[in-house]
């Protein structure tokens, strides 16, 4: 709210200030074009009309008059051109400042939210454990819970740890790997924790890419964690993944709401988040997808989403097959 007011306050005080100069710039040119006409008739006025040369220095005043009209009509426009491009460019940079800054409130707001979640539910199982004699498995599904929580405390961490890294160009820790072994290791993990989802899954062995497995896993973690987030609890998460000759291709997709058209290429800007903040129901950081692009990007791989899907939403990840040294 207090953003809000002081972008109202800035453009409201920038709309008069670039008003006044306009004009101002229109008034110094009506001044400038009288005091011309004052000058051309003032001179006029002293030819003396039985000289033989009058007429010519008639037309030679006119003339200058004209140039002159010329001159300050063109520096006109060129200033009015240059105050109203600069005029523009401060406009974009300044609301574009402002939402930089409200993002990044919003992001501390939701790290703050999800870091104190997962920590006040661990806390509280932990306290439950230690006062109370719990039958097996009960105690079980506490530290179940608890687990959880820690998996997402570390996923928000690797996240934001990794986001830096990637941006600072830190990570170059990429070998030949099985891509296969490492969406499934990200499937069954998430069956765990998700046991009331249901999976339907597709991989083919032995897809080999050439990156960096923490980098990979985060990237399959955020997509996986995506589709269960913004889909119904009783609808299905799909994901397969196919090979050729070339190209890996893995495909996450959901039933949820799906994303419009025109928030697709929005969706992978840092901090970026569908929909107002204050009603915003689902939890996150506006991390993920942004993540997801940056190292599908530093694999040479491309990521989109799915234009032609009818229900829900589709993420697709193709990577090129590539052997350490051809890097």
């Amino acid at each position: 709210m207090l953003i809000k007011k002081r972008l109202i306050l800035i453009t409201i005080a920038y709309w008069v200030f670039l008003t006044y100069i306009i004009v101002a710039l229109v008034f110094w040119f009506i001044e400038l074009q009288n005091q011309n006409d004052q000058m051309s008739n003032y001179k006029l006025s002293e030819l003396v009309t039985s000289d033989s040369s009058s007429a010519k220095k008639q037309i030679s005043i006119l003339n200058e008059k004209q140039r002159k009209t010329t001159q300050y009509i063109s520096e006109g426009a060129t200033f009015l051109a240059l105050i109203l491009l600069g005029a523009a460019f401060m406009y974009r940079a300044v609301r574009r400042q402002f939402a930089i800054q409200r993002q990044q409130e919003n992001l501390m707001m939701a790290i703050t939210h999800e870091l104190k979640t997962p920590i006040a539910i661990a806390k509280l199982n932990l306290e439950t454990l230690q006062k109370h004699h719990l039958d097996e498995q009960k105690q079980q599904r506490l530290i179940e819970m608890t687990l959880q929580e820690t998996n997402r405390l570390s996923s928000l961490a690797n996240n934001i740890l990794v986001s830096a890294q990637l941006e600072a160009g830190k990570r170059s820790d990429k070998e030949d790997l099985n891509f296969s072994d490492l969406v499934k290791s990200c499937i069954n993990d998430f069956k765990r924790r998700f046991p009331e989802r249901k999976w339907e899954y597709s991989i083919t062995d032995e897809s080999e890419v050439y990156g960096d497995a923490l980098l990979l896993q985060i990237l399959v973690n955020n997509l996986l964690e995506n589709a269960i987030k913004y889909s119904p609890p009783q609808s299905p998460i799909k994901c397969s993944l196919t090979n050729d000759e070339s190209i890996v291709s893995l495909c996450i997709a959901d039933e949820g709401t799906g994303i419009p058209v025109e928030e697709h290429k929005k969706v992978f800007q840092k901090f970026y988040r569908i929909g107002n903040e204050e009603t915003r129901s689902a939890k996150g950081t506006g991390l993920g997808l942004y993540l997801c692009k940056k190292i599908a990007e530093d694999h040479g791989a491309t990521i989109k989403i799915d234009q032609h899907s009818t229900q829900g939403t589709i993420l697709i990840v193709k990577f090129v097959k590539a052997k350490a040294d051809q890097q």
